[in-house]
């Protein structure tokens, strides 16, 4: 009865889920009216349990502990990018529970796959625990010298038959940047290649490539606590914070609570659609358009800020011609929309004082996602909110080490710190730090490796912690390349359904078995700390790729993850002052920190930006690869949901997660409802023109007509086997958000 619960569920939350009921001696904290808990919108994020100073309130792994039998090991959340800190719980060398801790991203808060889903899978019983070699047709144990020598020498044979750029290597945005760092170092100076890679490729690689291209550096401008904070507009195109990023999402809920402006841009009417002053449900794949459309009626208006223009930016006299054949009505008619909404969301925007700019995938997964970024980055600089507090573009990183993947140089054409590899003084740099002659031919992207594979060009792959199975588009040609290779080494947690297809499977270690740091979505770097020891012969990453460099005839070694940072700094610029001694003294820094005394850079491109001038890119709106027509007549988008990450393959090993959702879905339209036949709960076949799935149809208005929705978590329907893999043309970024489909009854 001291009612924290409630204040947190009401105040923090913003969900208003638990509340009292009678009154005097008779009062009891229950749900809001009284209501089922099936029927509230709780999220079963266990604030109000970690917050409870009684224990009246309790997670049920608690009664596996006594809160004097642990010992909490402070670390970083593994899942989305929001960097949330949290206590580890650990009795006897097992993890049994996970605690929120006050970190600048999060301030005592977490969601439910923090609370309860990241650590479950840690000491999961069918986490990999020996190497695997393939022999007649079938994977066995092997020991680690037996499949490591094997690996060397099968990967020596193609260098030998088809030359180094035969092999290609993809890092993993969910380890820390030590050991991507580690990788890419040594498939640039083991493997003498740059095909080396990240899953940023197929997520957030059109923000890389668009904010760099306009502003000269690729990542978020400002903190999360600074555009949830005091700002007037919150401008959110694409993005489903309170599912995808809910820590970060309850920040804007809040937000929205002391007075912000929320205008939601999403074809779906997403959670925070609830909270906010306006809804444009725009057509999947018309973002340039309405950015464009944006702009336009800024500058008709008198609403565009001329001097931050004339003095900061350049280009802009292009782009002002080519907004003239933008105007609301016809942009209303492309993104399906009102013109009058996008009038009062253009002055809205443009009339705030502080108003920052957040998108995610929405943007950047469509074949014109370099553009789509690039647009909104114009519509920032028009209005001159760029540089400042309260402002900014600032991308969403889908995944908790995407972002530091990215900085560690698991890139074909950069080099750690985005130093490019077809700069001739970059490889003298490298080489000299490495003492190797380095290749200086850029290197293929994941999603052009594929097409190489079947074609024979890439004959040999190493794949550190991702899934392209399951994660990339046309998973039918994803196999066919796997199967095309002539050696595939996976080296993972789980049997993935990538590592099934594997001549090598190595176990690796997770987050909770290793030290590091992941780099968080506001260029935040943040400590990793080992918590238990790994399960049978798994071994610290790090350790792994060094015996397989020394194999491949570059001696290398590491006498801990402090170490390779210490590397890090001496030859990355922007992370020149970091090391894990600060960060362990307890200062938080965000690159740019050049030097030990650098305290870090909260906002990019105050008074310059980093390219010198802003660049307005002439972008125009071009349609999707694929529309809808007679045959497939609904326009299909992909995206993420509350209670699952990505694969499944961490928060399946959670039971509570699967008991809230367990199947895959797909969100159609009442209207296409009625005309198919099919109710809520339906079975139904979805076919596209590269295979088809089973799904459960919800059917509700969350949709428009002739569009549905669907996410990627399950096995049971991937949507992936129908997606189109249509690459934009800059950042090479497959097009998952528009595909054309068909539903039919099962």
């Amino acid at each position: 009865m001291c009612r924290r619960c409630v204040r947190i569920c009401e105040e923090l939350q913003c969900r208003n889920v638990i509340s009292l009921k009678e009154r005097s001696f008779d009062t009891i904290i229950t749900t809001a009216y009284g209501r089922p808990w099936s029927e509230t919108t709780c999220e079963s994020c266990g604030n109000c349990v970690s917050h409870c100073p009684t224990g009246a309130l309790s997670a049920k792994d608690h009664k596996k502990y006594r809160s004097w039998e642990v010992r909490k090991v402070r670390t970083t959340c593994p899942h989305c990018a929001t960097g949330c800190q949290m206590d580890l719980l650990v009795r006897d060398n097992r993890i049994v529970g996970a605690e929120p801790a006050d970190g600048p991203s999060n301030h005592n808060l977490l969601c439910v796959k923090g609370k309860f889903g990241s650590y479950k899978f840690v000491g999961s019983g069918d986490r990999l625990t020996h190497p695997l070699i393939r022999r007649n047709g079938q994977l066995e144990q092997a020991s680690w010298d037996e499949a490591l020598d094997y690996m060397a020498e099968q990967f020596r044979e193609i260098q030998k038959k088809y030359g180094n750029d035969a092999i290609a290597g993809f890092s993993c945005s969910r380890a820390p940047n030590e050991d991507n760092f580690v990788f890419q170092k040594m498939m640039r100076a083991a493997f003498r290649t740059n095909n080396v890679d990240n899953c940023a490729r197929i997520c957030h690689s059109a923000s890389v490539t668009g904010l760099a291209m306009t502003l000269g550096s690729g990542a978020m401008t400002n903190p999360i606590a600074d555009i949830t904070g005091d700002v007037d507009v919150i401008l959110l195109v694409g993005s489903n914070p309170t599912e995808a990023h809910p820590v970060a999402g309850t920040q804007i809920r809040r937000a929205v609570r002391r007075g912000t402006k929320l205008i939601v841009v999403d074809p779906r009417k997403i959670d925070l659609t609830n909270d906010a002053a306006l809804h444009l449900q725009i057509k999947p794949g018309t973002n340039v358009a309405f950015a464009n459309g944006m702009m336009h009626i800024i500058l008709k208006e008198g609403l565009a800020d001329m001097d931050f223009i004339s003095s900061r930016t350049e280009g802009f006299e292009i782009l002002e011609q080519i907004l003239e054949d933008y105007p609301p009505e016809k942009v209303a008619q492309i993104c399906h929309i009102r013109q009058e909404d996008l009038i009062q969301a253009a002055r809205m925007y443009a009339g705030a004082r502080k108003a920052p700019i957040i998108y995610c995938l929405g943007v950047t997964e469509h074949s014109t996602g370099t553009e789509g970024v690039m647009s909104l980055s114009n519509l920032a600089m028009m209005t001159g909110k760029l540089g400042r507090p309260g402002c900014g573009i600032n991308p969403l990183r889908g995944q908790n080490n995407v972002q530091g993947a990215c900085d560690m140089g698991c890139l074909p054409t950069d080099f750690p710190g985005y130093q490019k590899v077809a700069n001739p003084d970059v490889i003298h740099k490298f080489q000299t730090a490495w003492s190797v002659e380095l290749n200086t031919r850029p290197g293929l992207t994941s999603t052009e490796v594929f097409p190489a594979a079947i074609k024979g060009s890439i004959k040999g792959l190493y794949i550190f912690g991702e899934d392209p199975i399951v994660t990339d588009p046309d998973t039918g040609h994803i196999e066919k390349a796997l199967k095309s290779l002539d050696f595939l080494v996976v080296q993972e947690l789980f049997m993935t359904e990538t590592a099934a297809y594997a001549d090598v499977v190595l176990p690796g270690v997770s987050y909770a078995e290793k030290e590091g740091t992941f780099t968080n979505t506001e260029r935040r770097l943040q400590r990793v700390r080992k918590a238990v020891e790994p399960a049978g012969l798994a071994r610290d990453d790090i350790q792994i790729f060094c015996d397989v460099m020394g194999r491949m005839g570059y001696p290398c070694h590491y006498d801990s993850a402090a170490q390779v940072m210490d590397e890090i700094a001496c030859v990355t610029p922007s992370y020149g002052g970091i090391s894990h001694a600060r960060l362990d003294a307890g200062e938080s820094l965000q690159w740019p920190c050049p030097s030990k005394d650098h305290p870090g850079t909260p906002i990019l491109h105050a008074g310059r930006f980093s390219r010198g001038l802003g660049y307005f890119y002439p972008a125009v709106y071009k349609e999707s690869r694929e529309l809808p027509d007679e045959e497939y007549p609904i326009l299909l988008t992909t995206g993420r949901m509350l209670y699952h990450y990505n694969t499944r393959a961490m928060t399946k090993r959670t039971e509570g997660l699967n008991e809230i959702c367990s199947e895959s879905y797909i969100e159609v339209n009442e209207e296409d409802a009625k005309v198919l036949g099919i109710s809520h709960g339906d079975k139904v076949l979805v076919s596209s023109r590269r295979g088809r799935i089973t799904s459960t149809a919800r059917v509700g208005q969350k949709v428009s007509p002739q569009e549905a929705f669907m996410t990627f978590h399950f096995a049971d329907g991937n949507v992936n086997r129908i997606t189109n893999a249509a690459l934009d043309d800059l950042a090479r970024i497959p097009e998952y958000k528009a595909c054309a489909i068909r539903i039919q009854k099962a």
